[in-house]
């Protein structure tokens, strides 16, 4: 690889392991130091300062250095895309996980809409999301940040498990016991038409959005219009 990737690789190694250090073993210092005001501040200061390292990283980096998986990869991705974004629209409905006063309440609830499917919709959306530029197989760069993504989203969703089971005990461990960290596939026609309509629009959102920010037609786009 030539500098540039070398350094889109670092880039990333900052953004996903200050993530995982400020969530995990350096939070509870950190607001003991800081309060939990600082400790906000500083967690967006490093998050955006990372993220923007990991943008410009990779504007400089080559584009479409790899041969593609052609069609086949296209018609993968589009396929692989619209579950993610069912899952990223229904996160936001009912997640326990976000801190909300009803966390605890939403735990002990039977789940319902995409917490039928997995407890980490928003984890696995994004991770569907790196799964799905993975496989267009198109440039290093984008190998790059999806699996930088896909880590910081599915291995973050285990270490989301030990720190609600420690914050949120009894009432968390309920929520795992009825829902499931890896996808249930099957269990998509029971989540309900709100997340699947939802979710489509993101989907059809996202696609003609990537024509007009990449330049490259995506999703339905590419074969329709």
């Amino acid at each position: 690889m030539n500098e540039a990737l070398w350094i889109l690789v670092a880039a990333n190694v900052a953004f996903v392991g200050t993530h995982f250090a400020m969530s995990h073993p350096l939070r509870a210092p950190m607001v003991k130091a800081m309060g939990a005001g600082g400790f906000q501040a500083a967690y967006i200061v490093v998050s955006f300062a990372t993220l923007a390292w990991v943008y410009f990283a990779f504007v400089a980096a080559p584009p479409a250095d790899l041969p593609g998986s052609g069609e086949v990869g296209w018609i993968a991705a589009t396929i692989i895309t619209l579950p993610a974004m069912i899952l990223l629209a229904g996160s936001f409905i009912g997640n326990p996980a976000l801190p909300t006063p009803m966390a605890e309440a939403q735990a002990r609830a039977e789940p319902g809409g995409v917490f039928r499917v997995t407890r980490h919709p928003m984890m696995w959306g994004i991770g569907l999301w790196a799964l799905s530029h993975m496989v267009l197989w198109w440039s290093t760069r984008t190998l790059i940040v999806a699996l930088a993504m896909g880590i910081l989203a599915l291995v973050g969703a285990k270490f989301q498990d030990a720190k609600k089971e420690a914050l949120m005990g009894d009432a968390w461990a309920q929520w795992e016991s009825k829902t499931s960290y890896w996808p249930r596939l099957g269990r998509f026609p029971s989540i309900g038409a709100l997340p699947l309509l939802a979710g489509t629009a993101l989907w059809l959102a996202a696609s003609w959005v990537h024509l007009w920010r990449a330049g490259i037609p995506a999703g339905v786009f590419r074969w329709v219009g």
